[in-house]
């Protein structure tokens, strides 16, 4: 008689803990855990290297980076150096922005861009892009990688 009670309260308490876990336990939405390969196109031909020049996008694989949004560079290239190390904003509009750093060498076009955070659509949005030079002058590509940290709101 007392093992059953026994059991029968073990029982208890395990579905009980079981209960508690369940309802105090966090929903992880699909978009918290999402990552992925990062491949854009940007029209250039509107960067003239002056603070607040920027680039198009024409091309993205990222919903969130739509085609027309645009890439804000705000540091000037210094020609001694032969860099460009510029915060930049890529801005989706809606005030869906990303933040973020691009370093492009000057003479071979190649860049590396991090995004560590945003607004909008871009909360929790981080990436590390390599820049490469297109087919074309104006063309340019991104490539690389992104994931979100939380969900969007």
């Amino acid at each position: 008689m007392k093992t059953i009670r026994i059991q029968t309260l073990f029982a208890l308490v395990l579905v009980a803990g079981f209960v508690a876990l369940t309802l105090g336990a966090t929903p992880v939405s699909a978009s918290s855990l999402r990552r992925g390969k990062l491949h854009v196109i940007k029209d250039c031909s509107a960067k003239t290297g002056e603070p607040g020049s920027f680039c198009t996008i024409t091309s993205s694989n990222l919903e969130e980076i739509v085609v027309g949004s645009k890439v804000f560079y705000f540091q000037s290239p210094i020609p001694s150096t032969g860099l460009q190390d510029s915060n930049v904003v890529l801005d989706a509009g809606d005030a869906n922005r990303a933040v973020g750093r691009c370093t492009l060498d000057l003479v071979t076009r190649i860049a590396l861009c991090t995004f560590s955070e945003g607004t909008g659509t871009f909360i929790g949005f981080h990436a590390r892009i390599n820049g490469s030079p297109g087919t074309d002058a104006t063309n340019y590509h991104w490539d690389g990688t992104y994931y979100f940290t939380t969900t969007q709101q």
